[in-house]
């Protein structure tokens, strides 16, 4: 065990007496880092940085799973929130932010006409489900991407423990950029609604977003689009601006209020009336400091360069880490994928090394060099290039050891903790 991660180790073991995985959320937990070589627990953050509870500052690239997307402890967003704390946080009828944040929503997001909240994606994305389930009289859904913890979608990954199998029966997967295999689902059964993330690892290609809208129209669908992370980071109106592809439901969450908890539903009025018809209903959706946070984020993500910069940061991580890769003469062993504001690493499987225990090596020794990174670099409004060249000179230190590992085929002896074990492929 590496003893910068002394308290982390400790409170672990404190931790798993009370809480399953010592986290609220899986990624995370122990799944996603190995213990006894990697921070476990943070204490705060501030712009592009966090401090660990040994004391050790990082520069993060996970940006708290993508829900903060203008820094840690933006001061417009604290002096707001602060203001509304000493008015109230909850209250016994609506609050007029309700309205204001639902109205900043319709003026940024092509598709919404009407907007109801609730406090994470999964909340959001059921509620889309079932009002499309009312919408169109049908049962079945048609998925592709990650959609929640939530038996309609989880029960169709290997993560489906507790899922009764008729509810498995109506949730069915097609392939992105693979307009074929939706093509299958809806040509055998009638579908209530096909939701999809617009965009994750790959691009959307030959058009592949367009053809799934009009398969929806022909075949009576509803279109969501799931923005949980691409909403306010793609582009001020979402994928389906950058994409110019207009769903009939989206949902969104992360990035909208910078790491407070709020979650969005919005789409044509047709179906969101139908709103008060199903029972979507909870007592802190209307839980004022975390709307409060969300007005003063979408304020400055539509009136901001916010996400041009975050693609222009991100622009540069991708030219210098490829001139990095180059250099270095890895071209075969490490590439990009995904946005600009949303790269994925990828490790590819060399000389009979599993990915999972390189990429345990990488988190390792980049956690050493003060980099939280995971699998992907999430990147937020407060990255500076600064930022990113550190990034690129971890890389520099990291790559060769994982080169020479890989071709020595040594990089189990490399590492000081047990390899991550395989979870389930959402994406």
């Amino acid at each position: 065990m590496d003893k910068r991660y002394q308290n982390s180790t400790d409170f672990l073991n404190r931790a798993l007496k009370s809480i399953p995985l010592a986290s609220q959320t899986f990624s995370k937990s122990i799944t996603s880092f190995p213990k006894g070589v990697a921070p476990l627990f943070l204490e705060k953050g501030k712009g592009s940085k966090v401090w660990d509870i040994d004391g050790n500052t990082y520069i993060d690239f996970i940006s708290g799973l993508l829900c903060i997307n203008l820094g840690y402890c933006d001061k417009d967003i604290e002096n707001a929130v602060i203001e509304q704390l000493q008015n109230g946080i909850s209250f016994s009828l609506p609050h007029k932010l309700e309205t204001e944040v639902a109205e900043k929503i319709i003026e940024m997001i092509p598709c919404a006409e009407m907007v109801r909240f609730g406090k994470n994606g999964t909340d959001a994305t059921s509620a889309a489900i079932r009002l499309s389930r009312a919408y169109t009289k049908r049962e079945h859904i048609a998925v592709c991407g990650y959609h929640g913890w939530q038996d309609w979608y989880i029960g169709s990954t290997t993560r489906d423990l507790g899922v009764p199998r008729s509810v498995k029966e109506l949730t069915h997967k097609f392939v992105f950029n693979d307009i074929e295999s939706l093509e299958k689902i809806v040509s055998v059964r009638e579908i209530a609604a096909v939701i999809m993330e617009p965009m994750n690892v790959h691009y959307p290609e030959n058009g592949f977003l367009q053809k799934v809208k009009t398969i929806c129209e022909d075949h009576g669908c509803v279109l969501i689009f799931d923005e949980t992370i691409t909403g306010f980071r793609f582009s001020p109106g979402g994928a389906q601006e950058y994409f110019d592809v207009t769903p009939d439901l989206a949902t969104f969450g992360k990035g909208m209020a910078n790491g407070f908890p709020i979650s969005a539903i919005t789409g044509k009025k047709e179906i969101m009336s139908l709103m008060e018809d199903i029972f979507f209903s909870g007592t802190f959706g209307g839980e004022t400091l975390s709307l409060m946070a969300a007005k003063v984020t979408l304020e400055k993500v539509k009136n901001g360069n916010v996400t041009t910069y975050i693609s222009e940061i991100g622009q540069f991580l991708k030219d210098s880490f490829y001139t990095l890769v180059k250099e270095l003469r890895l071209e075969n062993h490490f590439n990009l994928s995904g946005h600009l504001s949303w790269q994925f690493i990828q490790f590819s499987e060399l000389n009979g090394i599993e990915p999972l225990h390189l990429k345990t090596l990488y988190l390792q020794e980049m956690f050493k060099r003060g980099i939280l990174a995971s699998s992907t670099f999430n990147l937020s409004f407060s990255h500076s290039k600064q930022d990113i060249m550190k990034l690129i000179s971890a890389l520099r230190e990291v790559f060769p050891i994982l080169k020479e590992a890989i071709e020595l085929g040594t990089v189990d002896n490399h590492l000081n903790c047990a390899p991550l074990s395989p979870l389930f492929k959402i994406r």
